[in-house]
């Protein structure tokens, strides 16, 4: 038995990101980063303030909010983020199933392997109910900016909303390069807009600068007790989309997020939100809108359109994100294949998944139809962004204790008052459901149920294919004494199980009584790594005269092309011609056993999942005049 090796000499183990920190790098972050993050002062303090609203706002009041505003934004994204959790990486990636893989490196046990899976799927599912709120407020809070103008355009407002939606789903299949060179300058504008507007109303009421003192926001948690634990759920609006900051960790590098954020918009952001409160110590009555009534009467129309501009760029940083851990989840196997489709020839993340697309669609306009106004939203909003926090700093707590070996002191030390701020924020927002903090809790439960019951079914169905197969080494033993006739060609026979003779080839030899003179055997492994380099990408192994085993791995973040990386086993001394290739694929139909491993609806759910999972010629990249299925009855 031998083993060959398939890849380019000298190939190396990985690509490695330049750490050049350049001013188009540095506008990327501003343009994809913060997006998410550099809307919320649209609605923020207004939802916040809205808590204590009923008999005027005390100076107090407002300073105290503010306070819990700004020391959020210090402690949950500088601290949090840009000063620890940026620095667990994957390989250079980020992003909560990234983290995920990571902490399953240092798991003890099967259990410990299954809780962390379990976390990472919820983070997921909440991801994606982030995805498809995100868009819908931001954009509803930016063109209700109309309403400031004049009241005239009230009945526009969710008209003009949808459509802009609509627009920007229907244009996805585009990808993000065209769009993107005009992100970065966009959000350089809008930041520096924020802090100008801001700046001007501080400097005529300096004394709001009291509010980075942390004494105000203790008095105001202590004054108002409970009303101030539900007002917590509002105030976490101001760090949404601080996710991103390390979900987008592999597209930019750490060192330009942290350099953005410091050096322009955490002051940019600061500024914005002080300025909003000056203004309501000034103007009680411009809490209808402080965002828009901080800038002048001639400014609000150009504004409105800035914002629009700058939501619909923080819209897309959320789309892209939710393709990006789509695909990170059907890698892992906790979805089914799905429809992956490159935007861009050379950027291999730009990537469009048309049924994510059209499932967000759907969630967007119905929100937006339902609630209908970014304040009716708000209540919706922040229950999935803190349980991603939450389910990040969990994570994050068993990466930095066991993968980098920090004392458990310090671990406790560091991300004990940060999760118990998280869970703070995520209880506060969990008493929002009746007002509408249910869309995210039902839409991550039906998530996480399609995601178990998928990897359950598919492990069972390993299972049941192990009980039922032929070992490999056992038919290659007997293979001589047979009198099985081989004939011309090349047989890839596409098998998940590598030391079992795939059900495919037990047909053929059943239906047809053929070998091919050339026969394959090719398993597709997913890591748990985001790219793997092309040094490990192909290994053959030579079984008998003619017979190889072929392992093709991929990081979560890859799309498989199985007949590229066939072509390349000429590499390896293996002649591989495509037009005499045929591929072998099992088609499973999954039947209830006699006795049952899963109950009804989970097997029903996962019977439809399976019927409606992408074929394997399009997520593999096989051609179809070049496969031939056969059909096998799986009892699970």
């Amino acid at each position: 038995m031998t083993v060959l090796t398939a890849s380019p000499p000298g190939a190396g183990a990985s690509h490695k990101r330049s750490d050049a920190l350049t001013p188009a790098l540095l506008l990327g972050v501003l343009g994809v980063v913060y997006g998410d993050i550099g809307t919320s002062p649209l609605y923020a303090l207004k939802a916040a303030a809205l808590h204590f609203s009923h008999d005027g706002l005390a100076r107090w009041e407002i300073i105290g909010l503010l306070s819990l505003i700004l020391w959020s934004l210090i402690l949950t994204v500088t601290v949090k983020y840009i000063i620890f959790v940026l620095q667990a990486d994957n390989r250079g990636e980020g992003g909560i199933m990234a983290l995920m893989a990571l902490a399953q490196r240092v798991a003890r046990g099967e259990r410990g392997r299954r809780t962390i899976a379990l976390i990472g799927m919820a983070g997921a599912c909440l991801f994606f109910g982030d995805g498809i709120i995100t868009p819908a407020i931001s954009v509803l809070s930016a063109v209700e900016g109309l309403k400031v103008i004049s009241p005239v355009f009230d009945e526009a407002i969710i008209p003009l909303s949808l459509a802009i939606l609509i627009a920007l789903f229907l244009a996805q299949y585009r990808g993000t390069q065209a769009m993107g060179r005009y992100f970065g300058p966009v959000m350089v504008l809008w930041f520096g807009t924020l802090g100008v507007l801001g700046l001007i109303e501080t400097l005529r009421h300096p004394g709001i600068l009291v509010a980075f003192s942390p004494h105000f926001a203790f008095e105001f948690c202590v004054h108002y007790h409970w009303a101030a634990f539900i007002a917590m759920g509002s105030v976490v609006l101001a760090v949404t989309g601080a996710e991103a900051l390390y979900a987008d960790m592999g597209h930019f590098g750490r060192k330009p997020i942290r350099i953005a954020w410091l050096g322009f918009v955490l002051p940019a952001l600061a500024l914005n939100y002080l300025g909003q409160g000056a203004l309501l110590l000034s103007e009680p009555e411009s809490l209808e809108n402080p965002f828009f009534f901080l800038a002048p009467d001639w400014f609000r129309l150009p504004l409105v359109v800035l914002a629009t501009a700058a939501t619909i760029i923080a819209s897309q940083s959320m789309i892209s994100g939710a393709f990006s851990i789509g695909r990170q989840c059907v890698q892992l196997g906790f979805l089914p294949r799905l429809v992956v489709r490159h935007t861009s020839e050379t950027e291999e993340g730009q990537i469009y998944l048309p049924q994510i697309n059209f499932a967000m669609l759907i969630g967007v306009v119905i929100l937006v139809m339902e609630f209908r106004s970014s304040e009716a939203l708000a209540a919706a909003y922040g229950i999935a962004v803190t349980g991603t926090f939450v389910a990040t700093s969990c994570l994050a707590f068993l990466v930095f204790r066991r993968q980098f070996g920090w004392p458990m002191p310090a671990v406790v030390a560091v991300f004990g008052p940060l999760l118990l701020l998280d869970v703070v924020f995520f209880i506060s927002n969990v008493l929002k459901v009746p007002e509408g903090g249910y869309v995210p809790l039902v839409l991550g439960l039906a998530l996480m149920a399609l995601m178990t019951t998928w990897y359950q079914g598919r492990q069972l169905l390993f299972a049941r294919f192990r009980q039922d197969s032929l070992p490999l080494k056992s038919y290659l033993a007997r293979l001589p004494q047979s009198r099985t006739i081989r004939v011309p060609g090349i047989a890839v026979f596409m098998t998940s199980q590598a030391d079992y003779l795939p059900g495919a080839l037990l047909h053929n030899l059943k239906h047809n009584k053929v070998l091919h003179e050339r026969v394959l055997f090719v398993t597709v492994q997913n890591e748990d790594i985001p790219e793997v380099g092309p040094d490990r990408r192909r290994s053959v192994e030579e079984l008998a005269t003619d017979i190889h085993r072929v392992t093709l791995r991929y990081g979560f973040q890859e799309s498989p092309n199985i007949p590229r990386e066939l072509e390349g086993l000429r590499e390896a001394g293996i002649a591989f011609d495509p037009m005499q290739a045929s591929y072998f694929l099992g088609r499973e139909t999954v039947v209830q056993a006699a006795v049952p491993k899963m109950s009804k609806w989970r097997q029903w759910i996962f019977t439809v999942m399976s019927r409606n999972a992408v074929p394997a010629t399009e997520f593999f990249r096989i051609p179809s005049d070049r496969v031939v299925e056969l059909g096998v009855r799986v009892a699970i």
